[in-house]
């Protein structure tokens, strides 16, 4: 599209393509297409944000211990009023099985481990089974892609699908 704007000398609006536009689309083109590399490291497909594809920085700041008061604050436990929240929430059904949760089966799970980085606070709290539990651990699967190039593709395909039907 960059080269039939600058071969035709118009953009696609019909406007003429002024001097510094002419500029900015040859120095694109002249930049060189990256491809994709055939393995990603596991360090990298860890660390990777499974929505845009960047280092996530959330893995780098995931310390519990910071020089900030409210970091230095963070801790597993749950305060009572957030408990509460989530329960009034969630009308004590598991989040994960959609089954009713006994009073003695109750249990939290933070949606981002807490020790990925993941808060102490509502948003970030389920209600879930004790089972249920166990069987996440501290796994972040069931949240993302598995791979980050793949799931930013599909984002960028479902977009353009949604353009061209609107």
């Amino acid at each position: 599209m960059l080269q039939s704007c600058l071969k035709s000398g118009y953009l696609k609006n019909g406007q003429k393509l002024d001097p510094a536009r002419r500029k900015l689309f040859r120095t694109m083109l002249s930049v060189p297409k990256r491809t994709l590399p055939e393995k990603i490291h596991p360090f990298i497909r860890e660390v990777a944000c499974r929505v845009f594809g960047h280092i996530c920085p959330v893995f780098f700041v995931a310390e519990p211990l910071t020089e900030t008061a409210d970091r230095r604050k963070a801790t597993r436990s749950i305060p009572r009023d957030v408990m509460l929240k989530v329960v009034r929430r969630d009308g004590q059904i598991c989040q994960k099985c959609n089954q009713p949760v006994a009073d003695d089966e109750v249990e939290f799970d933070h949606v981002i481990p807490f020790s990925k980085g993941g808060t102490t606070t509502t948003e970030n709290l389920r209600l879930i089974h004790r089972r249920c539990n166990r069987a996440k651990s501290a796994s972040l699967n069931e949240l993302l892609a598995e791979n980050p190039l793949v799931h930013l593709y599909e984002i960028q395909r479902s977009h353009r699908s949604k353009k061209k039907n609107a």
